[in-house]
Formats: structure tokens, sequence, C-alpha cells
């Protein structure tokens, strides 16, 4: 049994993994690195996890899913002193010591755990690939008209619109698919030479086009840079997702230093990603999509709730979904 895995965030790693053992499973990923958007960028000074900032475990699975990860050091806990901040003021303070609930970051940064979960999975980095109908079942095609064959099973884990671009309309959750809507969202990414003055090291905001500052450097065996993360609001990112690059960051650090009440401009280094698939509105409770006429399906943290146990949790339930269908 030949399976298709397309995308290799967290959803589609841990497909795979629950998978691997029972079919032949190959994952194909257009960008550079596994992990979607459990990701940090590297400058030569600085570094950034500019995608998901860190992640809990309330779940029985998710948490026995984690064991092996932080015994060997590939999470850990991000004791950080956290504040929200509503119309500019502080309305609580907190340490995360919490072991009942840790906040979970990969180490030495975030981009550490798709590199550990893909590690023994067949994967294919930098290649994007569509599908179409063969006799065998369904032949994936790169982009650049590569042949990587046929599989028995297609499986997307990439965001909602664009599985809909990938899987045929027939697909029997086509429509469910097309009605999903990812929300956008900027990163902006700070380092300084030296620290700005803060007593704290991360902020959930409400009531500002902001919605997260961290201190990236203040995670557990960071490098010596002083580096911060900023996130913008969904909302505000819907509005403004084709800006100019420029006027983005220009706007996003003038809010930043008016809501922190230091000079950002003083950056050494000031980058931006924009990220047009970032989060989704708390969704019905299906956590997959899987057609087992057709043999397609679809799983992803947009089935539910953009967050990493959600993205686990959809492929966990797809790949023990697909063992029972294919084994019973």
């Amino acid at each position: 049994m030949k399976i298709a895995i397309i995308g290799a965030g967290i959803s589609g790693l841990t497909a795979a993994i629950n998978l691997d053992e029972s079919a032949d499973v190959t994952l194909f990923e257009k960008s550079r690195g596994a992990g979607g958007r459990i990701c940090t960028r590297y400058t030569d000074s600085y570094t950034f996890d500019h995608g998901a900032q860190f992640f809990t475990a309330r779940t029985p699975e998710f948490k026995e899913f984690l064991k092996p990860l932080i015994k060997l050091g590939v999470i850990d806990n991000w004791k950080a002193r956290f504040i929200e901040v509503k119309n500019n003021t502080i309305i609580n303070r907190q340490q995360w010591n919490d072991d009942d609930l840790p906040h979970y970051v990969g180490v030495p940064s975030m981009s550490s755990i798709g590199k550990f979960l893909a590690k023994n999975l067949n994967i294919k980095l930098n290649t994007e690939v569509s599908i179409q109908k063969s006799a065998m079942g369904w032949e994936v095609v790169g982009f650049d008209g590569e042949v990587f064959g046929d599989y028995d099973w297609v499986i997307s884990s990439i965001p909602a619109e664009q599985s809909s671009k990938l899987l045929p309309d027939y697909f029997s959750y086509y429509d469910a698919l097309k009605q999903k809507k990812m929300l956008g969202c900027y990163s902006l990414m700070l380092g300084f030479d030296e620290a700005l003055d803060l007593d704290w090291d991360a902020a959930q905001l409400s009531g500002t086009d902001i919605s997260w500052i961290s201190v990236n450097s203040s995670k557990p065996e960071r490098p010596n840079d002083y580096s911060v993360l900023v996130h913008s609001t969904n909302d505000w990112a819907e509005e403004h997702l084709d800006d100019d690059a420029d006027a983005v960051k220009e706007y996003l650090c003038s809010q930043v230093a008016e809501i922190i009440g230091q000079n950002v401009y003083s950056a050494q280094h000031i980058d931006l990603h924009r990220w047009r698939y970032a989060n989704v509105p708390k969704q019905d409770k299906n956590t997959l999509f899987i057609d087992p006429e057709s043999k397609l399906a679809a799983c992803g943290d947009w089935c539910n709730k953009g967050r990493i146990e959600e993205a686990f949790r959809s492929g966990f339930d797809l790949a023990k979904e697909m063992n029972n269908i294919l084994f019973n």
C-alpha cells in the first residue's frame, strides 16, 4: 500500500509516523524543511521563531507523543515572564512555571521539532506537486514535470485553500474545504545589539493591531543574541496581506514602539514574514476528512482550531481511521 502525503507540517508528519509501519509512505513538502509553521528564521547574528511561538499538551495522546521529544531534549518548558495587555494596560502578569501545563518550545529552535519528527520518514523537500487520476490510483507529479509514480491513497495536509486546489471537485468533502477560511498574519523580526528595558518575556495583546510580542532569545537554549518577535492580529493582516512590505514593517514598528515605549528603530536587524495561512477560527469538531471511495483524505489544524495540538490530533485521528479502513 503506497500513500502520498502532501505537506510536512505537524498533521502530515503525525499521519506519516502513524502510517509508516503499515504502508509505504512518502511525504512531499514544497518548503526546504519539515514542520510547517513550527519554524525558525536564521540570520548571521539572530534567530527568530517566526511561526508558532509555543504549545501546550492537554490530551493523553499528545502527551504520550511528546514523551520521546522531552526525553531526548528536542523540546523544553519555556518559563517565561508572561503578561496580558488590553488597550495598553497590563491586566494579568504571571510566571510560566506551571508543571501541570508546560509551555513547550523546540530547542535550540522551533524548527528542531520538524527535523526530529521527519528524520526516519521518506520525505521530499523543496517539492511542490499536483496529482492526477491514473490506472493504478493517483499519480504524483512535480511542478517541474518530474513524475514520482502512482500511489493508492493521497492525503493532503496543506491549508484548506491549497487542498481545494490540489484535490478534485468530486472529493466527498470538497465543498467543506472550499468553505474553510484560514486567516493571515505578519511576523515582524527585530534584532538588537543591546537588550530592551522590559520586565517581561512574552506579551499577549488585545485592543491593538499587534497580538503578540516576545523576547525570542528568552526561550531555553537560544543563542546569546537579543531577538524580538512580533505578530500582527489576524484581522489587521487580512486587510493588508498585499500591502507593500516596507510599509507594513514601518507600521508594525511604530505600533510596537508605542506599546513598549521604546525606540525599536534602533534594531540592527528588521525583517518581515507574511503568513497567508496562519490561523483559523474555531470550527466544528471535524478533525479530518476521508473519502474511501476516491482514496483521498485531508487533515490539518484548520479542521478544528489553529493550534499545534489540533494539528497533531487531526493527523493522529486520520492515521487511526485509515488503518481501520485498510486492515479491518
